[in-house]
């Protein structure tokens, strides 16, 4: 049990409603947002004084039926109900550190795979497979330490100010939204793999806009269905994203595709004839 981080957490998910989100009367002006304490204790049928200390990381273990009225007096979804128990340790945690060890078969996928351009993330967003479509796509990553294929780190450079998107993708703010989403499950799968908890430690202090999102915690990552990637070379490219848990690695697919015969699919096929050889070096 994470008494910390779920007391957090509780908090975030509280001030964020509103009193007519769940059927009561707004009444006088209140000092602070969301829901007050009492409120929530009374909607999961738990004592005030208990939802207190949950909140000040003070109290024991809740246990599932009490989780389950809390939940649904924050109006948690499936996801955060989700986090909510492995925070509270009633849900299985992976122990140890996160694996970043791809398959052989998963790796021979990736090779086999036409005019789809694929990699593997791991569960902290580091780059640890790719196909040479991917390579030609986004950059060549056998090029790079394992530090500096990380896409977090892309995504939230060390400085005041948010840098340029990485691989000119289009949808830049809801990736950012979406890393420090699942970083958060991550850690709170992991709470002792130094590499996770290095890797927030770093981006907290180096990056504003990560430490702003971070403390939002939230943990629902939006699924995207399609992203644009601005390239040196082809230029706007449009393409399908299908990403598929890897669940005993706890390891992402990502397969970029166009439908056959579109302008995207042949920018597709040009980049695989041409690879990695016509990418900006700035951009590696």
């Amino acid at each position: 049990m994470d008494k910390q981080e779920l007391g957090a957490f509780l908090r975030s998910r509280r001030e964020r409603l509103q009193p007519e989100d769940v059927g009561l009367s707004s009444g006088p002006r209140r000092r602070a947002p969301g829901l007050r304490r009492e409120e929530i204790a009374v909607l999961a049928h738990i004592s005030t004084e208990y939802y207190v200390r949950l909140e000040q990381g003070r109290a024991p273990r809740p246990s599932g039926e009490v989780l389950a009225g809390i939940a649904g007096a924050l109006r948690l979804t499936g996801a955060e109900s989700d986090h909510l128990h492995l925070l509270a340790g009633t849900a299985p945690i992976r122990s140890g550190l996160h694996c970043r060890e791809v398959r052989p078969s998963v790796v021979a996928l990736l090779e086999r795979l036409p005019q789809t351009a694929g990699f593997v993330v791991s569960a902290a967003y580091e780059v640890l497979a790719w196909n040479d479509l991917a390579a030609a796509l986004m950059e060549d990553f056998a090029a790079l330490t394992p530090e500096n294929r990380n896409l977090a780190r892309k995504a939230f450079p060390a400085s005041a100010h948010q840098g340029p998107t990485p691989y000119g993708i289009h949808d830049g703010a809801e990736f950012r939204l979406n890393v420090v989403r699942r970083l958060r499950g991550t850690l709170a799968r992991y709470p002792a793999d130094p590499t996770v908890t290095g890797l927030i430690e770093e981006l907290c202090e180096g990056s504003p806009d990560f430490a702003r999102l971070w403390e939002r915690h939230d943990v629902e990552a939006v699924p995207v269905l399609r992203k644009t990637f601005r390239h040196p070379v082809v230029g706007d490219i449009t393409l399908d994203c299908d990403a598929m848990t890897l669940e005993d690695t706890d390891q992402h697919l990502v397969l970029y595709s166009a439908p056959k015969g579109s302008r995207d699919a042949e920018a597709l096929a040009l980049l695989n004839v041409l690879g990695t050889e016509t990418i900006s070096p700035h951009l590696r």
